[in-house]
């Protein structure tokens, strides 16, 4: 079974703040299943963004564990912004969450597709 999106975020937010980064909810989702989109923000104004991933990236032994794709990496906050706009239009009951936090480490799993 998967956790609640509010509860998920909140983790998340937590997990941040205690390795000394900062976390924010820039725009509040559905509390039970929203998606959930993760904007990392960089000292030199760049930023990367995160997204849900795919179905494919799950299989038959899932243990409910939220896992994310990497859309944009070390963008102009320009491009990440104008991604969110189309994302949120989309899907206006999306979570957004904003890091400022250097390496995101193990904070949440990032799949790739090699």
């Amino acid at each position: 079974m998967r956790l609640r999106s509010e509860i998920y975020v909140s983790a998340l937010v937590r997990r941040v703040f205690s390795q000394g980064g900062f976390a924010a909810v820039e725009h509040k989702g559905a509390e039970q299943a929203g998606a959930i989109f993760i904007r990392q923000r960089f000292r030199d104004g760049l930023e990367s963004l995160f997204a849900p991933a795919p179905q494919n990236f799950f299989d038959a032994e899932d243990d409910g564990q939220r896992k994310f794709e990497t859309r944009l990496v070390r963008a102009e906050a320009d491009d990440v912004r104008k991604a969110l706009e189309s994302e949120l239009r989309f899907d206006p009951d999306l979570w957004l969450v904003e890091l400022e936090i250097d390496e995101i480490g193990d904070l949440f799993p990032v799949v790739t597709s090699g």
